[in-house]
């Protein structure tokens, strides 16, 4: 019933690609300010928590998939990892805010080596991938033996109460914060656009038939974030 009544205000499966790279492009300027205000600063801890479940040697070769303007790869550069950004955004790369090397390349399609990475990160962008099932085959691709992937996504909590609250503040509160700071149709976007994550046990599965194991979900500040991890098994 939800997607039936936001699909209309959502791009079509075959205008989504170009309609989202215009609109990372328009917001790129002001995306890290927004993303500390809307969620009151709580996207750097988040992050933190990623990073910290890819549990990989020091220099270890992190490629963050999605990478915006590069608070992902800040944060591993941080934790002592070599972070490769990539994002289908030039707009996003040219506000980018890292000095982690940079592809301009469609995660669908990773132009990188088989099993040649320590880790992938991605953070907020699996509801803006056309098909999250290619992706999850090209990081089982690229990964190297028992290294992991961890996904940053946005929730809905279970709480009843709690959940009332976030829909009323996704949905209404975001938007409105983006009109004054940025772009009032690109944060009214991004709510919406939670109807095209899946379920929680559908994209447990999808991660688990990419080849993937020792999958989890981890909620997030009450279920308003959640952290999926998953490791390539060893040979």
């Amino acid at each position: 019933m939800k997607q039936s009544r936001m699909k209309p205000t959502l791009p079509t499966f075959s205008e989504k690609e170009l309609t989202v790279r215009k609109m990372f492009d328009r917001i790129a300027p002001r995306y890290d300010l927004l993303n500390r205000i809307i969620t009151f600063g709580l996207d750097t801890k988040w992050r933190k928590k990623t990073v910290k479940q890819i549990d990989t040697h020091s220099g270890g070769k992190i490629l963050d998939v999605a990478c915006g303007t590069g608070d992902l790869c800040d944060s591993l550069h941080k934790a002592g990892m070599k972070a490769i950004g990539m994002d289908f955004s030039r707009g996003m790369l040219n506000s980018f805010n890292s000095n982690a090397p940079l592809i301009n390349g469609d995660a669908l399609k990773i132009p990188i080596h088989d099993s040649s990475v320590d880790g992938v990160t991605c953070g907020f962008a699996l509801r803006n991938f056309l098909d999250i099932n290619p992706f999850l085959n090209e990081v089982a691709r690229i990964l190297k033996p028992g290294s992991r992937v961890a996904l940053l996504e946005v929730d809905e909590p279970e709480n009843r109460y709690m959940k009332m609250g976030h829909s009323f503040y996704f949905n209404k509160i975001v938007p409105f914060i983006g009109g004054l700071f940025s772009d009032k149709d690109a944060y009214s976007y991004l709510p919406r656009s939670v109807v095209y994550l899946p379920e929680e046990n559908e994209i447990i599965k999808m991660i688990e038939g990419a080849g993937l194991s020792k999958v989890k979900k981890i909620r997030l500040t009450g279920g308003i974030a959640q952290l999926l991890v998953a490791e390539k098994p060893k040979d």
